[in-house]
Parts: structure tokens; sequence; C-alpha cells
């Protein structure tokens, strides 16, 4: 099993080798992951952090804040303070650059995220790549260095044209997360719901479906439903609990007791 990265040695791998981070649910995937030689996991803060950093004590863990929840800085490096003490790494945080700065001074290791952003969808006018007119590409640059001037450790790049991301990554000291970002930048991003291949909605292209667990879930699904309806079926006719099932008591004890309540 290899050592857990550090955030020096993260940092230092930059250009050296290529790493892998997956999204996580649960401590399960994370002890996967682990045993696997995943570098670096991720997972909300929502999840059980603890029984996750527990399950993958190898693995570089890093604990998103949920968009939404914080208004100002302190109460997002309070969060971080406590996702940290659970057995995160680092934190990603999707909030202003200016709580970045805030939570990076304190010494709070953090990842940002440029390109497309889930939860701002709308300003691009919906699910799509950005970066592909020279504008754009030119913003995302931009924030990027924002981004590593503001003290982050990595940056996600998500749905960006190849190309482009990789220039950008060249250009930057900090590591570079590709979620649909193509091959030139330091971190491979998939979810396990894709690796896995639980997903039963949208694949997107930049996915790689390596397992069919959707089939094994169903299967199991069906065979639990009739588990517990054979379970109901027995006790409707008696057949549970049978006398394996339960506790016996000798007839003299049991004389006794009906005695002592009374007959």
């Amino acid at each position: 099993m290899s050592k857990k990265l550090t955030i020096a040695a993260l940092l230092a791998s930059k250009g050296k080798r290529k790493l892998t981070q997956v999204y996580v649910h649960n401590a399960q995937e994370a002890a996967a992951c682990d045993a696997a030689g995943i570098d670096m996991i991720v997972t909300w803060e929502r999840s059980d952090i603890k029984a996750i950093a527990a399950a993958a004590p190898n693995t570089f863990l890093t604990a998103g804040l949920v968009y939404g929840v914080y208004a100002n800085g302190d109460e997002a490096k309070r969060a971080s303070y406590g996702l940290m003490k659970a057995g995160a790494d680092a934190i990603y945080c999707p909030l202003s650059m200016g709580v970045v700065e805030e939570m990076t001074r304190e010494g709070i290791p953090v990842q940002g995220h440029i390109g497309y952003i889930p939860f701002r969808k709308s300003w691009l006018g919906g699910a799509r790549a950005v970066g592909k007119s020279a504008g754009e590409a030119i913003q995302l640059y931009e924030t990027a260095m924002a981004y590593q001037e503001a003290g982050v450790v990595a940056i996600e790049v998500e749905v960006v044209p190849e190309k482009v991301a990789a220039e950008i990554s060249s250009r930057l000291d900090v590591l570079t997360v590709s979620m649909g970002a193509g091959s030139g930048c330091d971190v491979q991003y998939l979810f396990a719901d894709d690796i896995l291949g639980y997903n039963t909605g949208h694949v997107p292209r930049h996915a790689k479906v390596y397992r069919d667990h959707a089939a094994e879930r169903a299967r199991i699904q069906a065979d639990s439903i009739a588990a517990f309806g054979e379970f109901s079926a027995e006790v409707t006719s008696g057949a549970f609990p049978a006398q394996g099932n339960s506790v016996g008591v000798d007839q003299a004890e049991f004389e006794a007791f009906l005695e002592g309540i009374g007959g």
C-alpha cells in the first residue's frame, strides 16, 4: 500500500506523474479506492467524513462545502475546521475568491473550480463546455491565476477544451484536476457512479464505465424484495419463528415464574 500523499508531495508531482481522483459516496467505495491505489478521493461534507477517512487511510481526502449554505468566510472556515478534524485533508470551496483567500490565510488547503460549474449553469445558458471561444478561455486563465494568487493547492477544470486546459495547467504551479478537460491536467477525476456503472441517468461523454453495478444492484434489490416477502409469509403462516429461533426456559423455572406473578 502506497503512503498517503501530503500537500507538498502532491504539488511536487506536477509535471512528473499523473494522479487519480474519484468522487465517493461512502466508506465502502473509499476503502475500494484505497485498496486500488487511487491517489485522491472527494466527497461532500454531508457524507460521513470520519468513516470515509478511516476507510481510506492512505488516500488524500477532499471534502466539498455545499453551495448555498455558508454566507461568509467565518462560516466557511468554521465548517472547514470541523471537516478537517473529522479527517479531510483539503476543502473544495464553491464560494467567492474573497472567501477562498480568507480560508487559505488560515492554512486551510483549498481546491477551486473553473469551467462548467453545475450550480452556476444558468449563467452559462445551461450545461455546456466552457472555453471554446478565445474570450471565455482567457477568462478561465485569469480566474485560474486568481485562484493561484489566492493560495489554493488545486483547481478543478470541468468540461474545458483539452488544448485550453493543458495550456492553463502548464502556466500554473498548483494542481489542475480534469473533469472532462482532457489529459493535459495533473489529475484525472471521475465519479464512482460512472466508473462502477450505477449511474442510471445520463453518462457524460468525458466519463467511462468500467463495471455494470446497476445490473447487480437491480438483482440484489429484487432478491431483497423476495427475501422480505418470504419473511412476511412465514410470520403469517406461523413458520417463523421456529423452535430454533427462540430461547427456551427450564420448566421448573417457568412454573416458579408463574407462581411468582400470581399463577
